[in-house]
């Protein structure tokens, strides 16, 4: 009996507290749409600090919050907040990287305004009235930089979608007029003339004509027979023959990004690791030698992942949708909770089980949406983070090992071990997952899913049976690791 009356009690208070924390978030909200925005500010980062919240109002929290600091002209807070929404996915993107550019061109980040700007048009562009409005307004930015020819095809583009927009054609009034006065000076007259003048003599000179293919247009190889052959040409002995380009030529314009991060040096009541950071050193390196741009990240805070994931998820939504391959690789403490996989910062101050969606990352919420919400023709996320549970506190919360997220969009995900399953750290340099990956990416010709097939079969092997590694695509097309 005592046991129930205690309970009751328990739950009750629970819900009080609960009702509390949402007044707050109440008070804020009608703060902010009254224009009081100071108590806004004040009310919702109270709501923040509460542990026991509704975490699923803190993407909207935030987002408030940064308008709110937008409007006080509080421009770097603002733009700490809007990159959070961002990395929680609110829906409402696009008008976040707006507001993001121009609090970054207010503090003088003009580069980072316009990546910003870029990623805007990116999410916005199907009206194209607010398309003209944005690249009118980085146009701007390229201006104030002194890259008029980027400026130019800023307005110029804009004027196409908006031609009654007068800005538009007034800044294109005036960088034809910087242009004219620039050609009118001597000094530039003879530097812009001079290479021309030498082509065309040397046209001359040798009396032959060159045929260059238009930008972005393939070279054909064709057999003219009608051709008046002069004494010194010698007949063919067979028409030239197109050979198949090589996989290195065919993908010789794709794009890769790659943010590989390794924690090792975790505390004492979370559990150090002997290999994630070596694991993610050789990663990075064998990433870079197969054309990844790639930013490492080693004994990574909450913080410093955070903003990681925001620089890597700006890289790969400004790719060519075609050519562009994004690449995530983690390895450290991981753990799966509610049916989510988090992976553990080095200061993961995690006592509760509500700790846990607030000091860990959610992989699949925070990490692979971002990435199949952005430009990548294909996305590879690979998790070497089946490790012990890192919190042996909350071992009725958390589940062994990871779970098997859902499939993205153009997604290929690979894990240390089957779902559910703990893998070993492993005895030498690297862990033996991240071990055989390793000699296998290196391997010319291999597909991706070959790679992969030929990394399950040696772990196993090498586990005596012990550990099997698992991996789920959803992609279209093919990739390479190493071509030859």
């Amino acid at each position: 009996m005592h046991k129930r009356v205690n309970l009751i009690v328990l739950f009750c208070l629970v819900s009080v507290s609960c009702f509390a924390q949402f007044k707050l978030y109440e008070k804020g909200h009608d703060s902010y749409t009254s224009g009081k925005y100071e108590d806004a500010i004040k009310n919702f980062s109270e709501y923040l600090k509460k542990v026991t919240r509704d975490k699923a109002l803190d993407v909207e929290v935030y987002y408030l919050r940064a308008l709110a600091y937008y409007k006080t002209n509080k421009y770097p807070e603002a733009i700490s907040d809007f990159e959070e929404t961002l990395l929680l996915n609110h829906e409402n993107s696009g008008n976040i990287y707006w507001f993001k550019a121009k609090s970054n061109e207010k503090i003088g980040a003009t580069r980072q305004a316009i990546s910003d700007y870029s990623n805007a048009i990116h999410e916005l562009g199907g009206d194209k009235t607010i398309k003209s409005k944005l690249l009118y307004e980085r146009g701007l930015l390229y201006v104030k930089l002194n890259e008029l020819p980027k400026a130019k095809e800023d307005f110029l583009n804009g004027v196409a979608l908006n031609p009654g927009n007068a800005d538009l054609t007034r800044e294109l009034g005036k960088l034809d007029k910087v242009v004219l006065a620039s050609r009118s000076t001597p000094d530039n007259a003879a530097k812009t003339e001079s290479p021309a003048v030498k082509k065309d003599d040397s046209a001359k000179k040798n009396n032959t004509t060159t045929n260059v293919p238009k930008k972005d247009e393939p070279a054909v190889l064709t057999s003219n027979t009608n051709a008046t052959k002069t004494p010194l040409q010698q007949p063919a002995s067979s028409q030239p023959v197109a050979t198949q380009p090589t996989l290195a030529e065919f993908y010789k314009d794709e794009k890769r990004f790659a943010l590989v991060i390794g924690n090792s040096s975790y505390p004492k009541t979370i559990g150090a690791l002997r290999n994630p950071v070596n694991d993610a050193t050789d990663m990075a390196k064998e990433l870079q030698n197969s054309n990844f741009e790639v930013d490492l990240l080693t004994n990574a805070t909450y913080g410093q992942m955070r903003a990681a994931l925001l620089k890597f998820k700006e890289k790969i939504d400004a790719g060519d949708p075609e050519k562009t391959v994004a690449l995530f690789y983690f390895a450290g403490h991981g753990l799966q909770h509610e049916q989510e996989n988090y992976l553990v910062p080095i200061d993961a101050a995690v006592e509760f089980e509500d700790d846990i969606s607030r000091y860990c990352f959610p992989a699949q919420r925070m990490v692979l949406a971002n990435m199949e919400r952005s430009n990548a023709r294909m996305n590879i996320l690979i998790l070497d983070a089946c490790r012990n549970n890192p919190f042996p506190a909350l071992n009725r919360s958390v589940t062994q090992g990871l779970g098997e997220m859902r499939r993205a969009r153009g997604s290929f995900i690979a894990y240390a071990t089957a779902p559910g399953s703990v893998a070993s750290d492993g005895s030498g340099k690297n862990g033996l997952y991240t071990q055989e990956l390793l000699k296998a990416m290196r391997k010319p010709g291999l597909t991706i899913e070959q790679v992969f097939k030929e990394v399950r079969a040696n772990v196993l092997r090498l586990s005596g049976d012990k550990q099997n590694t698992w991996d789920s695509s959803n992609i279209i097309g093919e990739f390479y690791f190493k071509f030859n």
